[in-house]
């Protein structure tokens, strides 16, 4: 099987983030960043199928140059090769923009045989791209996936919605979005470290994938944010040592902030 995972690059969930006041994105120079970490359930499950019936995994990336950290942990965790989509004018790229560069870059893979996502990223968490790539790539697509087979040329298995767990089946090829449920990503051993640092990497611009700068980037996002402020410093709160009252007192407290 021929297999391309689409990864990002995020902001570590710890980090201290922060908004350029010139145009509200967010700021990345400084910010500590990491493969996106339910990619990486992706990635392990591309690399099972591969690993039991032969092919490749591609890892596709859209991001800074400095997101070559997740092209190397992504090849860590068992990718064969990865292509790193990276322009100066992809800055301030919404969904529809990330969608259209990622799917030309599938379009320019050639043919596969099945494309997988996390559920969603760790950062915008909106989950919106992977249908908008398979819509651009006219194939069928399953999100929240928990379980998956491949065999005679579909993919079956189990889904998650809000409110069923649904048994599908999809014809190949098929854009899959798999959730933190599917397996358990493996950790890389010091032979796949060394051996990550000699797997191909591309490393293209939108000028390989024939866009138009005006296309993407802040220019041509359908959507704009229109202001941003810091989250206001938690207090210290109230601590009640309980002197034999420490019941009531909480009472107290919760009737007064209108908690109970």
């Amino acid at each position: 099987m021929r297999i391309a995972v689409l990864a990002k690059y995020v902001p570590d969930a710890t980090a201290d983030r922060r908004y350029d006041p010139a145009d509200l994105t967010a700021v990345r120079d400084g910010i500590d960043s990491r493969l996106s970490e339910l990619d990486e359930y992706a990635v392990e499950q591309a690399a099972q199928l591969v690993e039991a019936g032969g092919g490749e995994v591609v890892v596709v990336l859209m991001g800074p140059a400095q997101a070559s950290e997740a092209v190397s942990r992504a090849l860590q965790l068992g990718a064969t090769s990865a292509v790193h989509v990276s322009d100066d004018a992809l800055h301030g790229t919404d969904a529809i923009g990330t969608a259209r560069v990622l799917a030309a870059a599938l379009r320019r893979l050639g043919e596969l045989d099945l494309v997988l996502t996390g559920m969603a990223s760790t950062d915008a968490g909106s989950g919106l791209v992977p249908a908008m790539v398979a819509q651009l790539l006219g194939l069928p697509h399953a999100g929240f996936v928990e379980e998956m087979t491949v065999a005679g040329g579909a993919v079956t298995g189990l889904r998650e919605t809000e409110t069923t767990r649904e048994r599908f089946e999809v014809a190949l090829p098929a854009v899959l979005t798999v959730t933190d449920h599917i397996n358990e990503p493996r950790y890389p051993s010091f032979k796949a470290i060394m051996a990550a640092k000699k797997k191909p990497v591309e490393r293209i611009g939108l000028a390989d994938l024939g866009i138009e700068p005006a296309l993407v980037g802040l220019g041509g996002a359908w959507t704009a944010v229109e202001s941003a402020q810091r989250r206001p410093a938690r207090d210290s709160g109230e601590v009640v040592k309980d002197d034999g009252d420490g019941g009531t007192r909480l009472v107290e407290f919760l009737v007064r902030n209108r908690l109970i």
